[in-house]
C-alpha cells in the first residue's frame, strides 16, 4: 500500500511540474464597456517563445495603433523563461456587443488559441457615418454644405523637405517632414513610414522627446507648423532616388459652411477622417569621380581628421599590444569600412574592436569612430608600424583628400614563454645552441657497406623504386582533385573551418579575461558563438536568432541536453553585455563556451 502511494505521489509531482512549463496564450482588455469614439486596448500574453501570430478580425471597431510588441525575459537559478506581449488600441464606432475573436500563435510547433472577449459598446461621442453625410449634403433647405476634401486638402497638408536634391555618392542629406494645419486634429489613426530604399538612414530624434509647434506663413497663409520626421540620409546609389513620401490617418474636426447668419455666429463642426500624404521627392546622385581617386580610399565621404596611438613601446614576446586609431568628423562615419592597416609580419592580429561615439542633429551625422588592434608579437626583434594611409572624398571641394598618421617604433625583448627561434636576432649567442639538435657535420670517412659486384641496377628494388614514381604522381592526381572539389563547396569549407574561427575569438576572450574586463570578456564569447554558429549552420550572421539556431541544430540531430547549454550561455552572455552580473563566474561561461563548441564539432 506504502508503494502504490509513493508511485501515485512522484506521478503527481512529475505531472504537475510538466503542467506548469506548459505555455498559455491569453486575451484581456483594459475595459469591457466602453462609448462610442472612446479608445481602449487588448492585449494577447504567451509566457514563451512563439511565432506565427494571427490577430483576430477585429469586425465592428477600428484600429487606431498597433501592434505593439513587448519582450522580457526573466533567468533564476540558471533557468531562463521568456514572455511576449502584443497589444492594439481599438476604437469603438458604433453601439452594441460584439465579439473579439479568439487569436492564434505557434509555440515549440503547438498552435494555441485566445478564448473570446465580449466588448459592450455604449453611447459615447458621434461617430460620422457616411450615409448621415450623404443626407446632410443632400438636404437643400438647412442651408448646410460640406467641406471637400480639395478644400481640406488646403487646411492640412504634410510636406517632405530636403536640404539638397543633387550629391554624391555617400554625401548626407537632410529630409524633413513638416506637417501645416489650420483645422483642428482630433486623433491620429496611423502613419505609413517611408521605406527610403537606396538610401542608409539614421532619425534625428527630438529634443525633450516632444514635437514643438510654431507658426510660419506659407503663401501668404499662417499655418500652425510642427516637424514629425527629421531624418539623415545617406545614398548607397548613384542615380536617380526618390525620397518615399510620409502618410498619416487623422481624425479631424472640419467646420461646417452655412449661408445662415445665426449658423455662422455659433460655428458647428463635423468630425472627419483624413489622409494627409507628402510628395515624392527626386534625389540625383553623382558617382564619386574617378580622377585623383587614391589607393587607400574606401567609400569615406565627408570632412574627417585620423590620429594614432599605441599603449606601448616597449614590451615583451606574447605580450598585448593595443593599436588605437580614432577618425573624427562629419559624414557617413558610421558607414566607414575596417581600415586597410600593414603591420609587422611577426605581429599576430585580431579584428578590432569598433566603437562610435556619434551624434545625430539638423547638421548631419558628426563624432568619431575608435578602432582597437589588439597585435601581439611573437619574436623579439626592433619593430616598425608604418603610418595609416586614410582618404576621404570631400563633396564641399569636390576633392579627395588623403591623411596620414604617425609611425611608431617598438621594442620586443624576449619574454619567458618564447619555446622556439625562427630567425637571428641580437640576443646571446647560447640561445642558437638549440640548433644543433637538427644540424649535422658532413661525414668525411668511408662507412660504406656494399659488397664489391653487388649492383643496385636489375634488382627488384630497382623496379619497385621505379614504379614509386607513376604510383605517386596518381595518388597526387587524386589528392589534388579531391581538395578541389572540396574546396569548390564554399559553404563546406566555412563549415570546416567554423571551430578555428571560433578558436581565435576564445584566445581573445581569454587575453580579456586575464585583464579583467568583463565586457569585452562578454562580447568575444558572444561572437566566437554566433560566428561559430553562422558558418557551421550558413546562416547569415545578420539573421541569426534562437529560433534559427534552435531548429538548425534539430535538423543536425543535436542534442536537446546540448542545444539547451548553448541557449543558456548566450542568455547569459547577452544580459551579462547590457546589465551588471555578479554571481555568474566568466571562467565557468568561458569553460561552457568552449566545451560547446567541441561538443557541436562531434555531433555534427
Amino acid at each position: 500500500m506504502k508503494i502504490k502511494y509513493l508511485i501515485l505521489t512522484l506521478f503527481l509531482i512529475v505531472g504537475g511540474k510538466a503542467f506548469s512549463q506548459q505555455p498559455k496564450f491569453t486575451a484581456s482588455v483594459n475595459k469591457s464597456t466602453v462609448g462610442t469614439g472612446e479608445v481602449f486596448e487588448v492585449t494577447f500574453s504567451v509566457n514563451g517563445n512563439g511565432g506565427n501570430f494571427t490577430p483576430p478580425d477585429f469586425r465592428g471597431f477600428r484600429v487606431v495603433g498597433g501592434p505593439n510588441e513587448s519582450q522580457s525575459m526573466e533567468i533564476i537559478n540558471g533557468s531562463a523563461s521568456a514572455s511576449i506581449s502584443i497589444g492594439y488600441d481599438l476604437m469603438a464606432v458604433r453601439e452594441g456587443d460584439f465579439t473579439i475573436g479568439a487569436a492564434t500563435i505557434d509555440v515549440n510547433g503547438h498552435n494555441l488559441t485566445t478564448s473570446p472577449i465580449k466588448i459592450t459598446v455604449v453611447k459615447g461621442k458621434p461617430m460620422p457615418q457616411n450615409g448621415q453625410a450623404q443626407s446632410q449634403s443632400s438636404a437643400p433647405d438647412n442651408g448646410i454644405q460640406q467641406a471637400s476634401p480639395s478644400d481640406l486638402s488646403k487646411l492640412l497638408f504634410i510636406k517632405a523637405i530636403v536640404d539638397k536634391t543633387n550629391v554624391y555618392l555617400g554625401q548626407q542629406i537632410t529630409v524633413t517632414y513638416r506637417i501645416y494645419n489650420r483645422v483642428t486634429i482630433e486623433q491620429n489613426l496611423g502613419e505609413t513610414v517611408p521605406e527610403l530604399n537606396g538610401f542608409w538612414s539614421e532619425d534625428i530624434k527630438p529634443q525633450g522627446g516632444q514635437v514643438p509647434m510654431h507658426i510660419e506663413v506659407y503663401k501668404g497663409v499662417r499655418y500652425e507648423v510642427a516637424d514629425l520626421k527629421k531624418t539623415i540620409l545617406f545614398p548607397e546609389r548613384s542615380g536617380d532616388l526618390i525620397v518615399d513620401p510620409l502618410g498619416m490617418t487623422l481624425m479631424v474636426s472640419v467646420p461646417i459652411q452655412s449661408s445662415d447668419p445665426l449658423a455662422q455666429f455659433f460655428q458647428d463642426t463635423r468630425q472627419e477622417k483624413y489622409e494627409a500624404k507628402s510628395s515624392p521627392v527626386a534625389i540625383h546622385v553623382k558617382p564619386l569621380p574617378d580622377a585623383g581617386k587614391p589607393a587607400s580610399f574606401t567609400g569615406a565621404v565627408g570632412s574627417f581628421n585620423i590620429e594614432s596611438s599605441v599603449d606601448k613601446a616597449e614590451l615583451k614576446t606574447n605580450d598585448a599590444l593595443n593599436y588605437k586609431v580614432k577618425v573624427t568628423g562629419s559624414g557617413n562615419i558610421k558607414l566607414l569600412k575596417t581600415l586597410s592597416t600593414n603591420f609587422p609580419a611577426d605581429f599576430e592580429k585580431y579584428d578590432p574592436k569598433t566603437t562610435d561615439t556619434v551624434t545625430e542633429n539638423e547638421n548631419g551625422v558628426s563624432g568619431s569612430r575608435f578602432y582597437n588592434y589588439l597585435l601581439i608579437p611573437r619574436h623579439q626583434g626592433d619593430y616598425a608600424i608604418d603610418p595609416l594611409q586614410f582618404s576621404y572624398f570631400n563633396p564641399a571641394t569636390n576633392r579627395y583628400v588623403t591623411l596620414s598618421t604617425k609611425g611608431f617604433h617598438i621594442k620586443v625583448d624576449k619574454g619567458a614563454n618564447e619555446s622556439n627561434v625562427t630567425a637571428f636576432s641580437d640576443a646571446e649567442k647560447q640561445d642558437i645552441k638549440m640548433l644543433s639538435k637538427d644540424i649535422r657535420y658532413i661525414k668525411t670517412e668511408d662507412n660504406s657497406v656494399a659488397k664489391n659486384g653487388d649492383t643496385f641496377f636489375g634488382s627488384i628494388g630497382y623496379w619497385l623504386l621505379l614504379l614509386v614514381g607513376p604510383v605517386l604522381c596518381y595518388g597526387a592526381y587524386v589528392y589534388r582533385n579531391k581538395l578541389i572539389e572540396q574546396n569548390s563547396d564554399l559553404v563546406k569549407v566555412k563549415s570546416r573551418k567554423a571551430g578555428k574561427i571560433a578558436a581565435k575569438h576564445l584566445a581573445s576572450a581569454q587575453i580579456q579575461l586575464t585583464a579583467g574586463n568583463a565586457a569585452a570578456f562578454y562580447e568575444d564569447v558572444f561572437t566566437s558563438l554566433y560566428g561559430y554558429l553562422s558558418d557551421k549552420l550558413n546562416i547569415q550572421y545578420a539573421d541569426l536568432n534562437k529560433e534559427r539556431i534552435e531548429s538548425a541544430l534539430k535538423d543536425k540531430k543535436v542534442s536537446d541536453q546540448l542545444r539547451d547549454r548553448l541557449l543558456e550561455t548566450l542568455d547569459l552572455c547577452e544580459m551579462a553585455r547590457y546589465a551588471p552580473v555578479t554571481h555568474i563566474s566568466k571562467q565557468e561561461v568561458f569553460e561552457k563556451a568552449k566545451g560547446i563548441i567541441n561538443d557541436i564539432e562531434n555531433e555534427i
